[in-house]
């Protein structure tokens, strides 16, 4: 991207992101629970509202913050709808050796939440695209649920999703989100069963559907009936269902878009990341547009 800000240490940046980060605390402080909730809502719903969603992942901080920001505004101008933002964790549990990895280099490199606040302050000054931060429980445990919650929803960042938090244990995080409008986005496997229509009744924001067993990771296959578990889901609301694990090529997205209301992708991403290091972001943005234009097969 052309001319547009990045993290530095310079303090010119850092009262950007202060003001910024303050401005956009200030707005919401006079809005009530219910008008951020819609807000919210709206900017989610926004993401699927033109057809087919396509929902990329990163890792912040890999290869920098830097190239975090610079990648979600190409990945925007590439076609994404919404943008998971990930913040890395010793311990990532449903994260397979890919992501793993750059959890562990961007927490090597001195990545912390508070600097992922402050990235996401800046990139609200140059987009509204949706977003939604990736992570696990710890990460919000140590920094103060309700402060993590707080501070996600005032700064712009429109849901959370937990992929080490079942259904059953998810009421503690879902009265904070409520009470902040941040949608807690509900995940479903093929191993939910009679689950899934349980979990849909309470869903917020969109269903991530998991296409596959195990951990992330590209697949040359998923066998999942995908169908099935979104009809299920479709049978008790209208909320989106947008699918992610496995899926890393466009021929593989149009066969998941043909069946839900959207495709996640991230270790596919994540790799380019790994691979082009600092000079990754037009190799993403390329991967990205292809991605899309499978997705837009069945819009």
């Amino acid at each position: 991207m052309n001319n547009t800000t990045t993290i530095d240490t310079n303090d010119t940046v850092n009262d950007t992101v202060n003001n910024s980060m303050n401005d956009t605390m200030n707005d919401t402080e006079n809005q009530t629970p219910n008008k951020e909730q819609n807000k919210i809502r709206n900017k989610i719903q926004h993401a699927f509202a033109n057809g087919k969603a396509f929902i990329p992942f990163i890792t912040c901080g890999d290869p920098s913050l830097e190239i975090t920001e610079q990648l979600v505004y190409a990945m925007e101008k590439a076609g994404a709808d919404l943008i998971e933002l990930g913040i890395p964790f010793s311990d990532p549990t449903a994260e397979g050796p890919v992501i793993q990895a750059a959890d562990n280099r961007a927490l090597r490199a001195g990545v912390t939440t508070d600097k992922i606040f402050e990235l996401v302050a800046l990139i609200r000054t140059h987009t509204q695209i949706p977003m939604v931060f990736m992570t696990y429980a710890n990460v919000v445990f140590s920094y103060g649920a309700e402060s993590f919650v707080q501070k996600s929803a005032k700064l712009g960042i429109d849901g959370l999703i937990l992929p080490d938090i079942p259904f059953e244990e998810k009421q503690e995080f879902d009265q904070i989100c409520q009470k902040y409008g941040l949608a807690l986005i509900s995940m479903i496997a093929p191993t939910s069963h009679e689950r899934i229509r349980m979990i849909a009744r309470e869903a917020t924001g969109f269903i991530y559907c998991v296409s596959s067993l195990g951990v992330t990771g590209t697949r040359t296959k998923i066998t999942t009936d995908l169908a099935s578990m979104i009809r299920l889901v479709k049978e008790e609301t209208d909320i989106p269902c947008a699918v992610g694990f496995g899926i890393s090529t466009p021929q593989q997205a149009a066969e998941v878009a043909a069946v839900s209301d959207g495709v996640i992708v991230g270790s596919a991403i994540v790799k380019l990341c790994e691979q082009y290091g600092e000079d990754c972001v037009g190799y993403v943005e390329e991967y990205v547009k292809r991605m899309k234009e499978g997705v837009l097969k069945y819009n």
